[in-house]
């Protein structure tokens, strides 16, 4: 599904994203791909946006949008940026590929008064499903990867992240459940339906 805009458009979970960063924000996207996300939310939220792309493709595509990308890693070089450098830190469909997730959200909630972060959810039951039939990894549209190329190293399911801000006091501000479809799910059981999640995290107290 596309969001759509008078002069571009959205991936469904880009737009769920988008529409969490208030007007004017200082927005640090890790990330961020070829930028069409910070490209969006500079021109209808006037944001101040600032991306990290490990791919060299990505930073090029997004600098040819006149952004200001850098190429980075987010295990790595989150560390570098100052306290409360920003108000929005957003982490799309990436935290399963870093090596250490849980450094990666305790600096991006250092450096940001919040955190975005969407992920797939390995606990659909598709996903489940699949294994039990087949015995193999799954390949599906948010995990196209065969296991022996796939860049995730850490999957997890909605179920283990929950758990996971538990443990860090990490504050749920909002919490979002897209089915593979890219529809918003309302049945409380979207670790078993979800095929992705998407959070709006806070600093706990």
């Amino acid at each position: 599904m596309i969001v759509s805009s008078s002069s571009m458009a959205l991936r469904v979970d880009l737009g769920l994203i988008a529409d969490m960063v208030k007007p004017g924000s200082r927005v640090l996207d890790v990330g961020c791909g070829d930028g069409v996300l910070l490209e969006w939310l500079g021109r209808h939220k006037q944001v101040d946006g600032r991306g990290i792309e490990l791919s060299m493709d990505g930073v090029s595509a997004a600098v040819s949008r006149g952004l200001s990308v850098v190429q980075g890693d987010a295990d790595t070089d989150l560390s570098y940026y100052p306290d409360d450098s920003f108000d929005y830190v957003i982490l799309s469909q990436t935290l399963q590929a870093t090596r250490d997730p849980r450094s990666v959200l305790a600096n991006m909630l250092r450096i940001g008064k919040f955190a975005i972060v969407s992920f797939p959810n390995f606990g659909n039951w598709r996903i489940r499903l699949s294994l039990l039939l087949n015995g193999r990894m799954p390949v599906t549209g948010s995990l196209p990867f065969q296991w022996y190329e796939t860049p995730n190293i850490h999957f997890c399911t909605i179920r283990d992240f929950l758990v996971l801000c538990q443990d860090m006091d990490i504050g749920i501000e909002r919490s979002i459940a897209l089915n593979g479809r890219g529809e918003v799910l309302t049945n409380f059981r979207s670790n078993l339906l979800a095929a992705q999640g998407l959070f709006l995290l806070s600093r706990g107290a």
